[in-house]
């Protein structure tokens, strides 16, 4: 009788589209390394009368390998292998299911007459935030005037990923943010010179426009200074198109007018370093 480590572990191998006997024949035959079909029979439990059409199909999937003779020798592929390519291959079902479900989901809401949410709770939020991330073809732009507690981290994770991926990323940042009750530099954090990151005097409130066609406004009270309170958050996500182009314009705006004066501080320190000098 399998234990629960092996029902685990078979269950698992049904994920790759193993019937219950294969996962079993396969799970008993990786611990034998090689075997008769009777001896795999009889440790993984599966009638006599079924292990032979077990064993083809492993062997057809690419798990087991078989040598001819009187009995055939069964041989289990290696795991690292096996799980390898399963896993891709799964990946890249789930990526296809994913691509073409998004494209699906989107040309419903774009058939809406109001394509406009809101979303209620930090965590429904920030996962709302990292959904708009990923989904970005060309820039995602960000102003943040607070943060939620530990919301940083997978924010960080989304958006050096899609830097990877050469999606356009630029945040406006409050000069006073915190996180968890701890004032936090999101440029030292990040660590990416790919990610362009501008302090500027911004309001407690964030806002996400993704490829100036997606928008979302995350709102909430607050207890101290950008430090929100639990459960009082709302974010409108907006998908009018027309609304999100303007806001998007008006962020480069905004965007280049602390790049200038983050230029002129530059100046203004290097001019006060050769003063000094003289």
């Amino acid at each position: 009788m399998a234990n629960i480590t092996d029902e685990k572990i078979i269950e698992s191998l049904r994920l790759f589209g193993l019937t219950r006997y294969e996962a079993l024949a396969y799970y008993n035959l990786n611990s034998m390394v090689e075997a008769k079909a009777i001896e795999i029979s009889e440790k993984s439990e599966i009638p006599r009368t079924k292990i032979y059409s077990v064993l083809r199909r492993l062997d057809e999937k690419g798990f087991i390998e078989t040598e001819k003779g009187h009995p055939n020798i069964y041989r289990s592929i290696s795991p690292s292998l096996i799980f390898k390519e399963e896993k891709n291959k799964l990946i890249n079902q789930l990526n296809a299911a994913e691509m073409e479900l998004t494209y699906n989901h989107e040309n419903q809401i774009a058939k809406t007459q109001a394509p406009m949410w809101l979303i209620r709770g930090e965590e429904k939020i920030i996962n709302k935030e990292i959904e708009i991330i990923k989904k970005a073809q060309k820039t995602i732009n960000m102003r943040i005037g607070f943060l939620y507690k530990n919301e940083l981290e997978p924010l960080k994770n989304a958006l050096n990923n899609e830097v990877r991926n050469n999606i356009e990323v630029n945040i406006l940042v409050s000069n006073d943010l915190y996180e968890n009750n701890k004032k936090v530099d999101i440029e030292k954090i990040f660590n990416n010179e790919k990610i362009r990151i501008y302090k500027a005097d911004i309001p407690s409130v964030k806002m996400m426009i993704r490829d100036g066609k997606e928008m979302f406004h995350i709102y909430s009270k607050f207890k101290e200074k950008y430090i929100p309170v639990k459960n009082t958050s709302i974010g409108m996500w907006n998908q009018y198109e027309d609304i999100c182009e303007n806001y998007d314009k008006r962020f480069y705006k905004s965007m280049e007018k602390s790049k200038n004066r983050k230029s002129k501080m530059k100046n203004n320190k290097n001019s006060k370093k050769l003063n000094n000098l003289n």
